[in-house]
């Protein structure tokens, strides 16, 4: 689903600012925070992605089927 895939790529794109601030400031457990959100954001895409390509592949199959 497209809100999947926004919701994930927001989620990297915060999860970048984070793991910047955190190198800049020298704050290792921001730093890692922020790498553990880029890596849910990726997930998140991810999954949106699967589902979106599962759902055309239904809908051109019902079509199909109607002929």
């Amino acid at each position: 689903m497209v809100k999947q895939e926004t919701r994930g790529k927001l989620e990297q794109l915060q999860g970048r600012g984070k793991e910047l601030v955190g190198i800049l400031t020298g704050d290792s457990d921001l730093e890692l925070e922020g790498d553990r959100q880029q890596t849910e954001g990726e997930v998140d895409e991810s999954l949106g992605k699967a589902r979106r390509k599962v759902g055309e592949l239904v809908d051109r199959a019902a079509e199909k089927i109607k002929g």
